[in-house]
């Protein structure tokens, strides 16, 4: 040992015994950093390490520890895990772990003694002003430019009592959001200190309740690293997550890890109150490691084979996320760990739900072949800490294991890929797709009806955070990723998009009208459809990306919530709410959860029209349908026509015995003809009715007084 490495020793032991802060053997459970009435207890799991040291900092901006602690096997060791109990240190230390080991990247072993790691399990995480990615990449310590794990105590927030709202998704309404880009915009009216974080969309609540959303979706949380992104830009959606536990600290006022936690329980207080509810969308099928060129973190440098699917002839990563490593999820530890995640947002942050990406990554093994029967998908699924939360699949990889309709358990619901497909192809005008979406608007019993479950099972929406925005989705036949830095080469090819005549925004009426009239149409086929509804953020006032498809690396004004838009397109800001509206209030739209999909529609008297009842028209060049819907139990009958083609086509409306018909919706007229609500719909005295081209019909049979 030289000289100077004598000296800081000493300097430490007399720094420790300053501070009374000395070490006792410790446990191996729980794992992490627990806080005890008389100090911290540290666990680790680290299977092959030879040698496990643990720094204690004063500060994220420390470029050397003020203490270490090199733990002894004999005593600090038992089995795989690796355990110490430090006196007097207490919530918001500040710590990381230096692990040795065999270096043998051909079998999955990738211990590196120079790099700091943080704990897999800490609650929060701190960076250094000087923090590189590259540090974490290149050879050589990166003690000066690392993260560094926080300790939490949990025990000092109010709640205030306030409870979830547990809405059924009978009466769920589902908002997709990015945290930061709902109020970061300069015009979004919030104050600028709170502009792009947790507290910003305290303010916004009214807005969102004046949606009739019942639950957020918030695109990650979960702390992720913002520079794994394309040189000069960032990881803006954060499916780039470090860590399962901690709150990305990017979100809150301070961008302080401990505010942070606070400041998100807060949110979730305060939408609890409003009775909205919070689910996350979380990223357990890949981390921000990527491949055998990638950074190491904690992960990589921990147990690289029991976290990550690797090559047992090369070691290289398996890439079933196409984000450069997968997760081993059915390992027991990662499952564990996973199952230990969700029980932590659940009881410690009352989150009320999940959205899981990529979720069919999760069912593969540890030779990434799909399993009939996933560990961590059945272990999600009868979880009783979790079984009053929304789970939700992504139901497919980047790999093409495609699972929509054949996810496992009864509790799983499944973004319904084709559901979004189908809806945009009818409505563009495409030819055979009449029955696909017929289909799709009696909740996919093509799809969810063999395996009897329930009529929510599928999440229905027409656009998301992946892909064209509903605006750009009727404004380009092609997608414009070009600032993305990748020559446009990224996101998806297949978008099902139509311009109508011109490449972008238009000064042009008749394109803009149409083009209005078919967010319209899709909003209304989303409502009206048997299924859980979810909203795009900012879709409701035709929000764009203008023409980017794949918005991941623009934290800038192109992925923000542009608020003028409430103003420039209060109209369809209206119909949207009113069609929540009408979905709550119409009987015909409630359906019984509880029940399986095909018992729901054998139940319900529907019958298929075409331009004439009861003559539909199912060939391939079909463009419009129309049906009626008769409640069972109160008789409520809805009349829809959905006509894509772009013509007009007169409809003969079906007699309904000792009613009128009275007319809710009418996307070709203006606003405020265009939606009503039901007690304020009009009689419509006729026996047919002129639909125009592309536009969309429904009246309700009401009994005169």
């Amino acid at each position: 040992m030289d000289v100077a490495s004598v000296v800081k020793i000493k300097k430490q032991q007399a720094l420790a015994e300053e501070q009374d802060i000395y070490s006792w053997p410790g446990k191996a459970y729980p794992l992490g950093a627990s806080v005890k009435k008389t100090g911290v207890n540290f666990s680790l799991y680290s299977k092959h390490a030879t040698q496990v040291v643990l720094h204690l900092f004063h500060h994220r901006n420390d470029s050397e520890p003020f203490l270490s602690f090199d733990l002894d096997p004999s005593i600090h060791k038992r089995g795989h895990y690796w355990f110490v109990f430090i006196a007097n240190i207490n919530h918001g230390q500040v710590y990381a772990f230096q692990v040795d080991g065999p270096w043998q990247p051909d079998k999955g072993l990738r211990f590196d003694k120079n790099k700091v790691l943080l704990d897999p399990y800490s609650h929060a995480i701190c960076f250094s002003d000087n923090y590189q990615r590259q540090r974490a990449i290149d050879a050589g310590s990166n003690m000066d430019a690392c993260m560094k794990s926080v300790v939490v105590d949990h025990q000092t927030f109010d709640w205030q009592d306030s409870q979830s709202p547990r809405h059924s998704l009978t009466d769920t309404v589902i908002y997709e959001m990015h945290v930061a880009g709902f109020t970061q915009h300069p015009n979004s009216g919030v104050e600028q200190a709170k502009r792009g974080t947790y507290a910003g969309i305290i303010e916004k609540i009214p807005y969102l309740k004046s949606l009739g959303v019942t639950a957020v979706e918030l695109m990650p949380v979960q702390q992720f690293d913002t520079s794994d992104a394309p040189e000069g830009r960032d990881n803006y959606w954060g499916y780039s997550p470090i860590n399962f536990f901690a709150v990305h600290a990017g979100y809150s006022i301070e961008q302080d890890p401990l505010a942070a936690i606070n400041e998100f329980k807060l949110l979730v207080r305060e939408l609890h109150k409003a009775g909205i509810e919070v689910i996350l969308d979380v990223v357990f099928n890949h981390t921000a490691e990527g491949d055998e060129n990638g950074p190491t973190f904690c992960f990589k440098g921990l147990q690289n084979r029991t976290y990550y699917l690797t090559d047992k002839e090369t070691g290289k990563y398996a890439n079933y996320s196409g984000c450069g490593n997968t997760c081993n999820a059915n390992h027991s530890v990662l499952r564990r760990m996973i199952i230990d995640a969700l029980h932590f947002w659940v009881t410690e942050m009352k989150v009320d739900g999940f959205r899981f990406d990529l979720a069919s990554v999760l069912a593969r093994d540890g030779d990434g072949i799909p399993m009939r029967q996933p560990p961590l998908l059945w272990s999600i699924d009868s979880d009783p800490i979790l079984s009053s939360t929304k789970i939700i699949a992504e139901a497919w990889d980047a790999a093409g294991l495609y699972q929509v309709g054949s996810f496992i358990g009864d509790r799983w619901n499944e973004w319904n890929g084709k559901y979004r497909d189908d809806v945009r192809t009818f409505w563009r005008g495409d030819a055979n797709c009449i029955s696909r979406f017929a289909s799709r608007i009696l909740g996919s019993p093509d799809i969810y009806g063999r395996q009897h479950h329930s009529p929510h099972r599928s999440v229905n929406f027409i656009c998301a955070h992946d892909g064209f925005t509903l605006n750009d989705l009727v404004s380009y036949n092609e997608k414009h990723n070009w600032a993305n830095g990748e020559e446009n080469r990224d996101g998806d090819n297949h978008n099902i998009s139509c311009n109508y005549g011109v490449e972008g925004p238009t000064d042009i009426v008749e394109i803009e009208s149409l083009r209005h009239r078919q967010c319209k149409n899709m909003m209304a086929t989303l409502f009206l459809s048997l299924g859980t509804p979810m909203i795009n953020m900012g879709d409701e006032v035709r929000r764009t990306q203008q023409g980017n498809n794949n918005a991941y690396c623009q934290n800038n004004e192109l992925s923000w919530f542009d608020w003028t838009l409430v103003d420039k397109y209060p109209d369809l800001h209206r119909f949207v709410a009113l069609l929540s509206k009408l979905r709550s209030a119409e009987p015909t739209l409630e359906w019984n959860m509880h029940r399986s999909l095909n018992s729901v529609l054998d139940s319900v008297e529907i019958c298929w029209h075409g331009v004439e009842p009861n003559q539909p028209d199912w060939g391939e060049r079909s463009h419009s349908l129309a049906l009626t819907v008769i409640h069972p139990l109160t008789n409520d009958e809805l009349y829809v026509v959905c006509n894509a083609y772009w013509d007009p086509l007169e409809f003969t409306i079906p007699d309904c015995d000792q009613s009128d018909w009275h007319l809710v919706i009418d996307t070709s007229a203006e606003s405020p003809h265009d939606i009503y609500a039901i007690d304020d719909a009009p009689r419509y005295p006729h026996n047919s009715i002129l639909v125009k081209g592309r536009s969309m019909v429904v009246m309700v049979a009401k009994t005169p007084d």
